[in-house]
């Protein structure tokens, strides 16, 4: 049976799976990310943890298990990543040194297989887009809403990574409800400074004078029992993802869009929210475009990174002959 190993390296979390053609995961694993020291440390827990994976995946097969020829792997990582060279093209200080880092090349020597690299974010969009709730749809818009809002465009199960690997950055359109309100990146009045979790936590702060609360589920637990200030939070946020939703469909006409990151369960307010600012802003002639909710959950972002392996897997044998 044909099969990838796919690994969601994160800031916190480094998770990886083997997954087959039908976007199976058969075997899963996750270590701590040793953000703190430094791209080889990060690379060394990466082979490590594959290896145990592929270990466990022997010893099965002796068994009754069923046999997996493993073609690559694929890496979802943070950072905005050159995929031509499988390098991290820029990164926060979130992993220390991970700018530049040549993450195809050291994976590659360390797991002795092809190596395909993604941002984490695409590599959860196509992940939803090829076995998750885009399977049935030609182009998937993907919006991810959590710490931070990114996402992706794929089309015919290719996500679109743009020229610099930067494409999807949604967090940094500008957006009505952010006015004047401080971004992450520097500037001003961008969806992430009113539609993240935290800024949701932010903006609940600020309106009920409470500053103990920094976990946007606390906010939402509020608004569930009937606080106002936590209410006006959760609105606030929904509309305007939403909106802006309701703008890049304008812009894009995809088949489906699809909703993922943490945020997309923070219950049914929210969602109206998001539903009606998007209903707001798009044309009438794309009504019927579905918005939903991803269904792979946490393994969104392996299931696509070993999509792209077994995409690619001909050209990258044939390059590392």
């Amino acid at each position: 049976m044909r099969a990838a190993v796919g690994v969601d390296l994160g800031g916190t979390k480094i998770a990886a799976g083997i997954v087959d053609a039908d976007g199976i995961v058969h075997a899963r694993g996750s270590v701590p990310t040793p953000a703190a020291h430094g791209p080889g440390a990060i690379l060394d827990a990466v082979v490590a943890l594959v290896g145990e994976l592929l270990e466990g995946l022997a010893r099965s097969a002796s068994v009754d298990a069923p046999s997996f020829e493993i073609v690559g792997c694929g890496v979802g990582s943070a950072g905005v990543i050159d995929v031509e060279r499988g390098r991290v093209a820029s990164s926060t200080d979130t992993l220390t040194g991970w700018a530049g880092t040549p993450v195809r090349d050291v994976l590659q020597a360390g797991l002795g297989m092809p190596v395909a690299v993604v941002n984490d974010v695409h590599a959860h969009a196509l992940g939803e887009a090829v076995h998750g709730s885009g399977r049935d749809a030609r182009t998937v818009l993907m919006i991810a809403a959590g710490t931070g809002v990114g996402g992706a465009l794929v089309v015919d199960g290719r996500v679109h990574t743009g020229r610099h690997g930067a494409s999807g950055h949604f967090g940094h359109i500008p957006s009505p409800e952010a006015a004047g309100r401080a971004c992450t990146c520097g500037g001003a009045g961008h969806l992430e400074a009113v539609a993240s979790g935290p800024a949701m936590c932010a903006v609940y702060r600020k309106l009920s004078g409470d500053g103990s609360v920094d976990d946007g589920r606390e906010v939402v637990r509020r608004a569930e029992s009937g606080d106002p200030h936590a209410g006006a939070s959760v609105d606030l946020a929904g509309a305007a993802i939403g909106r802006a939703i309701g703008a890049l469909m304008n812009a894009l006409d995809p088949d489906a869009v699809i909703v993922g990151g943490g945020l997309a369960g923070a219950g049914e307010r929210w969602w109206h929210a998001l539903r009606s600012g998007a209903e707001r802003e798009r044309l009438t002639l794309l009504a019927d475009t579905p918005i939903v909710a991803g269904s792979l959950g946490t393994d969104a972002a392996i299931v696509g990174a070993a999509v792209l392996a077994m995409s690619q897997a001909p050209d990258l044998v044939e390059g590392t002959a």
